[in-house]
Formats: structure tokens, C-alpha cells, sequence
């Protein structure tokens, strides 16, 4: 992998991740930019005990353009884009309408590829891993930042779950704060460590392995199972069987049969509700161990936890989505109307041949 950061016109940082070595990256963003103006700040919430993050400047961002004037298509034929190289593999670059930002910790968008009518499903084992490498890269750079505790590599696909740029495309978070959802599993971490002495992590993935009904995937170094308790109607996560905190931690292996893993994890998606549907939507998301900069996270707690990507759709089945109601939205109790193991075993069915 050859890694070439340069600067936006408006002074953001954008960095290019190339297969090739010889991948020469000089081209100069042209456009008449103003300098970023962003207004976000985090406010805690007394009752809960989280926090929210307020970004008012958001409101502006682009919102479902057409294909020719996708801003993160590459800048050709004298239209120009966010990327001003005419072809990239893998792009980072700083969010010009950040959650985050400053003090607050920094948001920033990850292009998958350059074909902007491509999915994640449709790359190659190799351009997957490459994907991997700058999700790990920009992990190691984010945990640098005194902004930053918890960095956080997602995707969102789809207009039903909100996506405003159809081009294949994900999103990285550099939280000031372990987030709630992590916080709750650290309280479990804890809690099952006192009573049994053992790694609640470890435990989770042994059970599901023993049990067997709702494993859907299981390499030589990695597992995919729905959960025992799915929040969603179909989900699945897929843990490295050696444990590690996060992404920079994984060995070779592991990082070589990733791409295989996960390309066949979202093509079992997209082949779930049967031919004729449209492309499933879904959320990938990576939950990586926070840094413990600030102290409420231990050097134990860190190394206990477990890397893990969750991959979950909101549709649940032909046509119809799963919307977060009174029961899932005014009080956080999710209602699974597919059955864990009738999921996993619809994901088994629609295996590749």
C-alpha cells in the first residue's frame, strides 16, 4: 500500500491509499473554496448520562445529487469534485459538514472505489483489503489526535437508512468519549469478569460456536453468527477468532481472509429477500476498544475487549423495512420480528455455489 496526503482547497486533508507503489498522486484541488466554518459542540445529557453532538452547519450538506455531479466521483472532464485525482483506488478525506470536529473530534468519509456505481459487495478480494488497510491506517493516525478516545469505521447503504451520496462510500468517527453502546459493554465485560473469571467476549463467540444454530459463516480465523438476542432482523457479527482490541492489532492471517469473509457476508445479504429485490440496505459498523486517554476506560478493559464488525439491515422482509417505533425509540427495547436462528439460516441458504 502506498499512502499520499495532501490538502483540499479549503484546507482539509485528503489521503490517497494505492495498491501500487508507483501511484503518483499530484494533482491540486482547484476549486474556489472558503475556509470551513463548522459549528459543533457536544452537550451531556443529565437524565441519560450520554452525550449529544449539536451541528447546526449540517443542514446544508449535499443531499442526493445526480450521478455527474457526485462530489466523490473522481474530478474528470472539467468537472471537479472532492477528489481532484481523475482515478483513485481508495480515498480519505476530512467531512466538509462534520458531526464532529475540533475540540468535539473529527469526522471524516472513506471511498471505497472510484466507480460510483459499484457497491462494497461488487470489489475484489484485493481492493477490500486495501479498504482494510486505510480503516487500520486511519485508526493508528486518529488514536494520535488528544481529541480523540474511540474511533469508530462504518458504513451506511441505502436511501431508506439515510444515505445522501449514492457513490459507494463509508464514514469514520473520532469520538471525544467512549460511546454509549461501548460503555454498556465494558459494564458487561466487568460484570462477567467478576463472576466467572473469564472473558465475556470469549465466552459469547464459544457459545455461539457450540451451539451451532446460528453460525453463518466460520473460517480459519474469523466467525460470523446472528446473535442469540438480534436486535435486528437479520444481523450478523463476525469476530476474529484470536482477540484483539482493535484493527492495528489484527495479524496477517486474519487480515488476509477478512476480504473473503466480509464480500461473502454482503452478497448473502443482498441475496436474502430473493432475486427482483433492489440491494439490501444496511449499517457495517466496527467496534474498536476506546484509547482510555481520559481515564474512565482501563488498561484492562482495553485489552479485554473484542474488535467485532456488526452488520445489520432494517428491512425485515420483501418490501417492508423495520421501523424504531415507540417500544425500540421511546424506550430502547428492540421487538425482532425474525426468529436469530430462522435469519441464520436463510443467510446459510443464500451461500455462494
Amino acid at each position: 500500500m502506498k499512502k499520499t496526503a495532501t490538502r483540499l482547497a479549503d484546507g482539509r486533508e485528503l489521503i490517497y491509499y494505492d495498491a501500487r507503489d508507483d501511484a503518483v498522486r499530484d494533482a491540486v484541488d482547484q476549486r474556489p473554496l472558503d475556509p470551513i466554518s463548522t459549528r459543533s459542540e457536544i452537550r451531556h445529557d443529565r437524565l441519560l448520562g450520554d452525550d449529544v453532538a449539536v451541528a447546526s452547519h449540517r443542514q446544508g450538506r449535499t443531499y442526493h445529487p445526480p450521478a455527474d455531479e457526485c462530489p466523490l466521483c473522481p474530478s474528470r472532464d472539467g468537472r471537479l469534485s472532492e477528489i481532484p485525482a481523475s482515478d483513485y483506488d481508495v480515498v480519505v478525506f476530512e467531512n466538509r459538514f462534520p458531526s464532529l470536529a475540533g475540540d468535539a473530534g473529527r469526522c471524516e468519509v472513506v471511498c471505497f472505489t472510484s466507480d460510483h456505481d459499484a457497491s462494497f459487495a461488487d470489489l475484489t478480494a484485493e481492493q477490500a483489503a486495501l479498504v482494510l488497510d486505510a480503516w487500520t491506517d486511519r485508526t493508528a493516525e486518529l488514536a494520535q489526535l488528544p481529541s480523540v478516545e474511540q474511533v469508530f469505521c462504518f458504513e451506511n447503504r441505502g436511501r431508506e437508512i439515510g444515505v445522501t451520496l449514492g457513490h459507494p462510500h463509508g464514514q469514520i468517527y473520532g469520538y471525544p468519549f467512549p460511546t454509549p453502546r461501548t460503555r454498556l459493554m465494558l459494564r458487561s465485560l466487568a460484570e462477567h469478569r467478576e463472576r466467572t473469571g473469564r472473558n465475556l467476549f470469549d465466552d459469547v463467540v464459544a457459545d455461539e460456536r457450540s451451539d451451532g444454530s446460528r453460525i453463518v459463516l466460520d473460517g480459519e480465523h474469523w466467525t460470523a453468527f446472528v446473535p442469540y438476542a438480534a436486535h435486528w432482523p437479520y444481523e450478523v457479527h463476525l469476530y476474529p477468532k484470536r482477540r484483539v482490541p482493535d484493527l492495528t492489532a489484527l495479524d496477517d492471517a486474519a487480515r488476509t481472509e477478512f476480504p473473503q469473509m466480509y464480500l461473502e457476508l454482503l452478497k448473502r445479504f443482498d441475496r436474502t429477500f430473493g432475486e427482483g429485490e433492489p440491494p439490501t440496505p444496511y449499517i457495517a459498523a466496527w467496534h474498536q476498544a476506546p484509547f482510555g486517554k481520559g481515564g474512565e476506560v482501563s488498561r484492562a478493559d482495553r485489552e479485554e475487549f473484542a474488535l467485532h464488525l456488526e452488520l445489520f439491515t432494517i428491512r425485515r422482509t420483501s418490501g417492508k423495512l423495520k421501523f424504531l417505533a415507540g417500544s425500540e425509540s421511546g424506550m430502547n427495547v428492540f421487538i425482532n420480528d425474525v426468529p436469530p436462528e430462522a435469519a441464520a439460516e436463510r443467510l446459510r441458504e443464500v451461500a455462494s455455489k
